[in-house]
């Protein structure tokens, strides 16, 4: 299960890592960004419900689960809000390098409210993960970054923190795949009700347009929400976190390669830093007691 939850978790780092390369087409078309994260959630819930049915499992939810639901929705909602309001602000590596703070409020929401012993080798992998991604943001001698998009994406990253630990303990009796349908649905739900609210149009303009956001929701949501459940119950919020250090890596490549950021010496740092946080924290775990992983 170790194995198999560091496996979804990189998967899922990858998959969320790959959004600029859907979001910035459709936000340069001028695309409303509340209808885009519309059907990015509709699209996905709709392609995971699909699978619910074909599997045969229930839809029923009792009113716990579904007051759990609605608030994990609302934490994912917000957390895509931030982010790519973010977008304006910043470069796609360092807006979603900015994401990557996330784990660390993972870590210390698990240990001053949950009082979750923080490991040695964790601390470390965390201080190597942020290190290096200080170092992405370093450009020349000085951090040059504009702060208002930083503080935009520091709210995403605190809600995506958010939406990780409920997950890991709210303790819900339901399967990942009907946990990520419902989580959908009402992040889907929160957009809906905030584009009828400014009277926006539902009508997508073309079949680009479609196949952007179609490809967009199962690459980045479907395989992302699903693959992140999945790494939460397998191996815990702190770890999960810790993966995600692959995000910013990911982003970063993709804005050096399709978007032309220059690959600097301090690009190749960071992510060796990450990379290194990652591998820490992956041995470091699979060297535990098996009496202290099963506990």
């Amino acid at each position: 299960m170790k194995f198999k939850g560091y496996a979804l978790g990189i998967l899922s780092s990858v998959s969320y890592g790959l959004i600029p390369i859907f979001i910035l087409p459709i936000k340069q078309s001028n695309f409303s960004l509340d209808i885009t994260l519309f059907y990015r959630f509709l699209f996905a819930a709709v392609m995971v419900g699909a699978y619910l049915l074909y599997s045969k499992e229930r839809f029923a939810i009792n009113k716990r689960e579904a007051l759990i639901l609605i608030c994990l929705g609302i934490c994912y909602a917000f957390s895509s809000e931030f982010l790519f309001l973010g977008y304006d602000f910043l470069t796609p590596g360092i807006a979603s390098t900015a994401l990557f703070i996330y784990p660390v409020i993972v870590a210390l929401i698990m240990f001053f409210i949950y009082k979750e012993k923080l490991k040695k080798s964790s601390a470390l992998s965390l201080f190597l993960a942020f290190a290096g991604v200080i170092v992405l943001c370093l450009k020349g001698t000085g951090l040059e970054i504009n702060f208002a998009g930083l503080g935009i994406v520091m709210l995403s990253s605190l809600f995506y923190a958010l939406y990780m630990i409920i997950v890991n303990k709210s303790n819900l009796k339901i399967s990942g795949f009907k946990l990520s349908f419902y989580s959908m649905i009402f992040t889907s739900s929160f957009f809906m009700i905030k584009a009828l609210v400014g009277n926006q149009s539902f009508i997508i303009p073309d079949v680009s347009t479609f196949f952007n956001l179609a490809v967009f929701a199962f690459f980045t949501t479907v395989i992302s929400s699903v693959c992140l459940v999945f790494t939460i119950k397998y191996i815990g919020s702190t770890p999960a976190a810790i993966l995600g250090a692959f995000e910013p890596v990911v982003a970063v490549l993709i804005s050096v390669l399709l978007f032309h950021e220059q690959f600097t010496r301090n690009l190749f740092i960071g992510i060796i830093l990450i990379v290194i946080a990652v591998i820490l924290n992956v041995i470091s775990d699979s060297r535990k007691p098996k009496e202290l992983q099963n506990a």
